[in-house]
């Protein structure tokens, strides 16, 4: 059903995704009081980089191995973002024993190499643990994952799209 779209239509359906999430985000921290966590913020700049690769692919529209390119790095970005997602899914569903609130991500990378500060981010803290606020009975970080999860199955739809076509045009 979603191959019946172009590429064009499919990446720029994928940015304006990232960027309505990304907005919604930014209400939910404004009107609700809701502060991002460091992986809430590593979140957002999965978002932010799967939105602009998809902005871009679909003003250029580029055709055969520029599309998968571009398909690639949406997938991997996607990729990237899910797994924090899940990370913060698993922090929030078996919490740690002993909660305690590390410094936030500014602090980390301004007084840290990345290679450090890294690990420091993906280990979560007691903020990244706590659930602020639910939609359907999901976290802000459940949610996150399913979209996560969904574009990338969107970028895989234009890799396997394109195989195919190259496929049957021999």
């Amino acid at each position: 059903m979603i191959t019946r779209f172009s590429q064009r239509q499919r990446f720029s359906a994928i940015a304006l995704l990232c960027f309505g999430l990304l907005g919604t985000g930014l209400v939910l921290q404004t009107l609700k009081h809701v502060a991002p966590c460091p992986m809430c913020i590593m979140q957002r700049y999965a978002f932010v980089v799967v939105g602009l690769f998809a902005l871009i692919a679909a003003l250029h529209n580029p055709r055969g191995r520029g599309g998968q390119l571009y398909a690639g790095l949406i997938g991997l970005a996607a990729a990237t973002g899910f797994g924090i997602a899940a990370r913060q899914s698993w922090l929030q569903w078996f919490p740690p024993k002993y909660v305690e609130c590390g410094p936030d991500l500014e602090f980390m990378m301004n007084s840290f190499p990345l290679g450090q500060a890294l690990p420091m981010i993906f280990q979560g803290s007691g903020d990244c643990a706590k659930v602020d606020w639910t939609f359907l009975g999901l976290s802000i970080a459940n949610w996150a994952g399913l979209w996560f999860a969904a574009i990338f199955v969107m970028a895989l739809t234009v890799l396997l799209q394109r195989r195919e076509r190259s496929r049957f045009a021999n």
